[in-house]
């Protein structure tokens, strides 16, 4: 009898604990990025320059105050259309740890156009004391995030050749932070966030906010276009051939389509006058 009682209060336990998990699961189930509209997206995409040198803008005075591009090389900004004056006076702004010297000592000298950037900490134990863990390094942000869609919605991504997932979950998670629903708990010192797809909420706060940076075009200083701008030049940082890549795709598919005309052809004309 008092084994059953036991076992009774041990079922009843289990049941209680798998209930209270299932509604804290329910209570934030993360969303799907909406779709953003890129000028990269699709077979034919191409990156837009303006977009990526505003996005650069909002890295280098927003994000690069935490997050490294350490994967990328001054000279690289030549492909989002600068100058080679604007980019060695872009390297010129970094300071680059260099030596051992003659004296064996190391020092620090401005940024040339071959250096890759720099990480805004000296190691990852001054970023944990700083930021009270590691941030992400953004060199393939854009390719490292991204939330996958329910079936069949893959299905079709995978005809389409849809590769905007990382983009579309940067701009999502910045412009995503909202207060916690009802039933969610968020720890002190960390913000809710429902796409955040690591937990339900993170450390890092609003990091941007509108009017924070000067835009020279005209662009809508908002946080909004911050955000496309900032997760497009993170898509092109994680794959800068992405407009090489799909050229070639497309000569292949090109290739494809007339060798198999071909092969047609020819097994027609070789068997024309052959009885079957």
């Amino acid at each position: 009898m008092v084994r059953k009682l036991l076992a009774l209060l041990a079922a009843g336990s289990l049941l209680g604990l798998t209930a209270l998990a299932t509604a804290q699961e329910h209570a934030h189930e993360q969303p799907v990025p909406p779709r953003q509209k890129w000028s990269f997206a699709g077979p034919f995409g191409q990156y837009d320059r303006g977009q990526l040198q505003r996005g650069f803008k909002v890295y280098k005075e927003v994000c690069a105050v935490c997050h490294g591009l350490k994967m990328i090389a001054f000279r690289n900004l030549a492909d989002l259309g600068y100058s080679e004056g604007q980019v060695k006076a872009i390297a010129a702004e970094y300071k680059i740890q260099d030596g051992p010297n003659d004296q064996g000592e190391m020092f620090e000298r401005n940024g040339r156009p071959a250096d890759y950037f720099p990480t805004p900490w000296p190691n990852e134990n001054a970023a944990r004391a700083r930021y009270n863990g590691v941030p992400p390094d953004m060199s393939v942000l854009a390719k490292a995030r991204g939330v996958e869609d329910p079936f069949p919605n893959w299905v079709f991504n995978y005809f389409t050749t849809y590769s905007e997932g990382g983009p579309d979950y940067i701009h999502a998670l910045l412009t995503g932070y909202q207060d916690a629903p009802a039933g969610v708990e968020v720890s002190e010192g960390t913000h809710f966030n429902p796409y955040f797809a690591s937990a339900v909420a993170l450390k890092m706060a609003p990091p941007i906010s509108a009017d924070q940076v000067t835009y020279d075009d005209g662009a809508p200083q908002t946080v909004d276009q911050y955000s496309k701008d900032v997760s497009a030049f993170l898509m092109w940082a994680a794959e800068p051939h992405l407009e090489a890549r799909k050229r070639t795709g497309f000569m292949v598919m090109v290739f494809l389509f007339i060798f198999t005309a071909l092969i047609y052809l020819t097994k027609k004309s070789v068997y024309a006058n052959k009885e079957h």
